[in-house]
């Protein structure tokens, strides 16, 4: 075979090839020219469009799937943190507590120049658009990329989401976040919702977030006071908290008066605020910052005080408490609280010498001040401060209450109509032993108190051991009246049940071993000063949170022991201030009751007293600031010793005397219980009764019509001199005590439901018939009527022996 390649004939194998072509050449085989080179690198426009439709595809998809799985999260723990406000009864801030200062309120509770004013600064299209503006993200992007000024670029709405769902961090994860949450909240929530949540979690500077607590650091108002122009700074802080504070930054001020003015002038442009209105204004300089003085002074004292009282009485759960949020008005008086503060300071603190007298460094003191008719603390003293000292001197439980108890000795007595041994009643002018360390009658174990001083006063009626504090009296009365009845009449009257050492079954219980609060003894007095009603002490006058009130508990009064009980101990109190132990609280300019009190060892002395319109009790107390154990107060302020009389009744005499400046000046109105002011004296004594009571009568004759003093009502007679008073229906010494006197019955004062008491017999040497019902009429001749003279009969009767040794 010839090595010459044959030829391929037509219709036999390959068919012959075509010569190329000159286009065919520069192309594809189909003659389509050949991209080359830059072209060879761009896309044809069917892959353009290919990859613009794919990317909107994933865009979309993208989108809806982020809109799935970001859910709106729950808030951020700073965002729910508040403080718990507490305020005077007149709305001013005491103090408020928790880490975070923010106070949250309702739109209506913002000013409407405040909510145009953060407009103007922030979002003016706020209302009108949706919650996400691409156009001021792209814009801000801009600006940020092209050195023009860091801007968010963000609605109120994302700002919103930003402070209250998310952190503050920068971060790419966070804005998208921020986007996807910020139009599910903007169908979810209105925009009035929105702004609300946006004023109450921005950040303001001064520690202050959300609009109210900032109206208080700058201008000491609330939101709702914000005028435009105070209302325009605060909205032009939102973008600088701290550099736009023109107080700590003065440099600055130029710039925040440019930003003012920009919010302004856009509160103009959108209808918000007149033009002539704005062009009166002027810059409103904030008020110069103050040190954060926190739960300094008697501020920490009243608030761990008052949320205690919250937590114990139901009124607010501990746990919610600390989550803050509530605003609390408590029953304390601004005014009242700093009188006494510089009461105290006046006639104790100032008159110290800490660095020359160490016993001088151990002088605490506590006061508790309380309307008697509503139970209300009006004011309290709890220590130096609380930052230094931290245990409340007001309601602490561990000082001796002293001789400040005897009166709910003598109030049991005649609550009780309690005899002497020897089958005496107990009255003001019974008569008693009271020599020292005289063994105590009646009792099963030996007990024989020592009076101070040692000091021996023999025979000695009630109302004189009770001006001069004679232990060797009360002691015996307590056991007179028995102990668990005395025990019992400190509780009705106020004291609490598990005060330590009241559950004393002896006689010792008279002096004072209990150690009560000083809050429980202005209880108690307090009750004393009411006529023997008595209503529990309150500091809560309301709570809020948000738009909820907090219910209260019910307030009740009662009557704890009788008017004739109550108002008895009030004469004799009288004695103890006009010419007793505790004559420095004349000082109060008014009429007066109390009774001195001194611990064992000098530990404390106290002076509890009243007037018809306020019980206040002070003591002064001992206490080592290192161990915290007490100490003795010989020698403290330079003097022997301090009792009762000294340094809390000159506390308490300006205290009350600048707490009720401007008030009426008002008179004890008392009902006394039947033969008051008889003189009783020991059965063994030769003179009589009737003898006794005429042979004093000339040491206090009475007024000119033969009637007792105004202040010390004995109780036959009304103001109006019509003798129609309460005390007919009981019977005279000899009859035992049916028909007792109508106080006892409710709280509504009219006594009604005590019964019928229908006496025929005596009331000490007053005879007559008498009949009595609660509310307090008597008719008859005698008891409660007209006796044969003309006159009040009980009055007339016991005015004669009516007496006050001076």
């Amino acid at each position: 075979m010839s090595d010459e390649p044959q030829r391929q004939q037509p219709g036999q194998g390959w068919a012959p090839r075509r010569p190329p072509t000159a286009d065919a050449s520069r192309g594809t085989a189909g003659g389509t020219p050949r991209r080359t080179g830059r072209r060879r690198l761009l896309p044809t426009w069917r892959t353009a469009l290919g990859g613009l439709l794919i990317a909107a595809l994933l865009v979309v998809g993208g989108f809806f799937l982020g809109y799935h799985l970001v859910q709106i999260p729950a808030a951020n723990a700073l965002a729910t943190q508040q403080s718990n406000v507490y305020l005077y009864a007149d709305g001013s801030v005491i103090a408020r507590d928790g880490e975070v200062n923010r106070e949250n309120v309702t739109l209506d509770r913002i000013s409407l120049a405040a909510r145009h004013a953060v407009l103007a600064a922030e979002d003016r299209d706020f209302y009108t658009e949706s919650a996400i503006d691409p156009q001021a993200m792209l814009r801000a992007a801009w600006n940020t990329a092209t050195g023009k000024g860091k801007q968010s670029g963000s609605t109120i709405t994302q700002q919103y989401v930003k402070n209250y769902y998310l952190r503050q961090e920068q971060t790419v994860t966070r804005k998208v976040k921020e986007f996807f949450i910020s139009i599910k909240l903007d169908r979810e929530q209105s925009k009035d919702q929105i702004l609300e949540g946006y004023l109450n979690t921005s950040f303001f500077g001064r520690g202050a977030y959300g609009i109210q607590a900032a109206a208080h650091a700058y201008y000491g108002i609330d939101a709702a006071e914000l005028d435009a122009g105070r209302a325009a700074y605060l909205a032009a802080l939102v973008n600088a908290p701290s550099k736009y504070d023109v107080i700590t930054h003065p440099e600055n001020r130029d710039a925040v008066e440019r930003r003012w003015n920009y919010v302004l002038d856009g509160m103009v442009d959108e209808g918000w605020l007149d033009a002539g209105e704005r062009a009166a204004l002027t810059f409103p300089t904030p008020r110069r910052t103050t040190l954060p003085t926190g739960l300094s002074g008697q501020r920490g004292y009243i608030v761990n005080i008052v949320k205690n009282h919250l937590v114990q009485h139901g009124i607010v759960d501990e746990a919610a408490l600390d989550a803050g949020g509530y605003r609390i008005t408590t029953t304390l008086h601004k005014d009242k609280q700093d009188a006494f503060v510089d009461a105290v300071n006046d006639n104790l603190m100032d008159r110290l010498d800490r660095e020359n007298r160490k016993v001088d460094t151990y002088v605490r003191a506590g006061g508790a001040s309380v309307d008697p008719k509503t139970g209300k603390v009006v004011a309290m003293y709890n220590g130096i401060d609380y930052v230094k000292q931290y245990t409340p001197n007001a309601t602490r439980r561990d000082f001796q209450v002293g001789s400040s108890f005897k009166p709910f000795v003598f109030t049991a007595a005649v609550e009780h109509g309690s005899r002497t041994q020897d089958g005496r009643r107990i009255t003001p002018n019974t008569v008693y032993d009271g020599t020292s360390e005289r063994p105590v009658q009646g009792w099963g174990g030996r007990y024989a108190p020592e009076n101070e001083d040692h000091r021996d006063y023999g025979d000695i009626t009630v109302r004189e051991a009770t001006d001069k504090s004679v232990n060797a009296v009360y002691a015996q009365m307590a056991v007179d009246v028995g102990p668990d009845r005395v025990r019992q009449t400190a509780v009705d009257l106020g004291l609490s049940e598990d005060t330590p050492s009241l559950d004393d079954a002896g006689p010792s219980i008279a002096l004072g071993v209990a150690t009560a609060s000083v809050l429980d003894m202005a209880e108690a007095y307090a009750t004393l000063a009411n006529h023997g009603k008595h209503a529990a002490y309150t500091m809560i006058e309301k709570v809020t949170r948000g738009t909820e009130t907090i219910a209260l508990p019910e307030r009740r009064t009662r009557q704890a022991v009788s008017r004739q009980a109550a108002d008895t101990t009030t004469a004799v109190l009288r004695g103890v201030v006009e010419n007793g132990t505790a004559t420095a609280a004349q000082s109060a300019g008014r009429p007066a009751a109390g009774k001195t009190g001194t611990a064992e060892e000098d530990t404390a002395a106290w002076f509890a007293g009243y007037t018809p319109d306020l019980a206040t009790v002070v003591a002064v107390m001992g206490q080592d600031p290192v161990t915290a154990g007490h100490k003795s107060l010989y020698g403290a302020m330079g003097l022997p010793r301090i009792n009762g009389g000294g340094a809390p009744a000159e506390i308490w005499g300006q205290y009350t005397r600048e707490a009720l400046r401007g008030q009426p000046v008002r008179s004890f109105d008392l009902r006394l219980q039947p033969g008051a002011w008889q003189t009783q004296p020991p059965s063994g004594d030769p003179s009589s009764s009737s003898s006794s009571s005429s042979s004093s009568s000339s040491d206090d004759p009475g007024d000119e019509d033969g009637t007792a003093p105004d202040d010390e009502d004995t109780g036959g007679r009304t103001p109006d001199g019509t003798g129609t008073r309460t005390d007919s229906g009981r019977t005279g010494d000899g009859d035992g005590d049916e028909g007792r006197t109508g106080d006892d019955g409710g709280t509504d004062g009219t006594g009604d439901t005590s019964g019928e008491g229908n006496g025929d017999g005596t009331t000490d040497d007053t005879t007559g018939h008498g009949n009595g019902q609660g509310g307090g009429r008597g008719n008859g001749d005698g008891a409660n009527g007209d006796d044969a003279h003309g006159r009040n009969g009980l009055t007339d009767a016991l005015t004669p022996h009516h007496r006050r040794d001076r």
